[in-house]
């Protein structure tokens, strides 16, 4: 099983949660951990110190992709010139490839220091990614991780931050047997059919979004939670019981 943590926000996080996932972990056979961005909650030193001590506590493999959060906001030079020093220090290049008994990952750069919270995928990465799909193992479940989703249901926070080239992205990934993308971002939960949406002539590749799996920065009353994929493509999402501190199944 795969669990699809993200926006963690530390430097805002809630210690319950980071505890309760730990147990989640310990209970459950998890063989990787994908995490979609805003790792920090203002880029940080300490704030990336703390997840990155906490992410490698679960002795687990995880990958990460940075999130808007993940750039610094204030220090203008080091947003400009430096964005992602911090975060690379820590977790090493922001784009990498996570590959497992029974899955595939491939970790997407969305963020740019010249926006504030819209994504934007390049050509070169999206053919990146294309040549990177093109030859993953036939018998893995394949998965992008990248903050900003691609597909929002509902206008206000989110709708405008979807990336660019989107379209063109799914046409070309919607050939390599892709199950589905993980984002982050909006702190709300959802899976949305990509194929559908964007009327491509192709299987289904799924838009699998996570709340903030241990901030308190809430929305809509959505508590903190996150997915659980399983290698058969079956998607569970777990939400935190403030009660009894532990994180417990959906039920739909």
């Amino acid at each position: 099983m795969l669990v699809h943590l993200s926006d963690l926000h530390f430097g805002a996080e809630k210690q319950e949660c980071l505890l309760a996932i730990k147990q989640f972990c310990e209970k459950h056979p998890v063989e990787i951990i994908a995490v979609s961005g805003d790792l920090t909650q203002r880029a940080r030193r300490n704030q990336f110190l703390n997840c990155k001590t906490f992410l490698d506590g679960l002795n687990i493999p995880y990958l990460v992709v940075p999130g808007n959060h993940d750039i610094p906001l204030y220090h203008i030079w080091n947003r400009i010139f430096k964005p992602f020093s911090g975060y690379c220090s820590f977790f090493g290049k922001t784009e990498n490839i996570l590959e497992t008994a029974n899955f595939y990952l491939i970790g997407v750069n969305s963020i740019r220091p010249r926006y504030h919270t819209k994504g934007f995928i390049s050509l070169a990465q999206l053919n990146d990614v294309s040549e990177k799909l093109k030859y993953a193992p036939e018998n893995k479940l394949k998965l992008i991780v990248v903050h900003q989703p691609f597909y929002v249901v509902h206008k206000g926070h989110g709708y405008k931050d979807c990336p660019q080239y989107a379209q063109t992205a799914l046409e070309q990934w919607c050939k390599y047997d892709l199950f589905g993308l993980l984002h982050g971002h909006l702190h709300l939960t959802g899976i949305y059919d990509l194929t559908k949406i964007y009327r491509l002539d192709a299987c289904s590749i799924f838009d699998i979004h996570s709340g903030t799996s241990t901030s308190w920065r809430l929305r809509q009353q959505e508590p903190n939670g996150f997915n659980v994929i399983f290698k058969n493509g079956c998607i569970e999402h777990y939400v935190f019981d403030e009660e009894n501190s532990e994180f417990i199944l959906r039920k739909t």
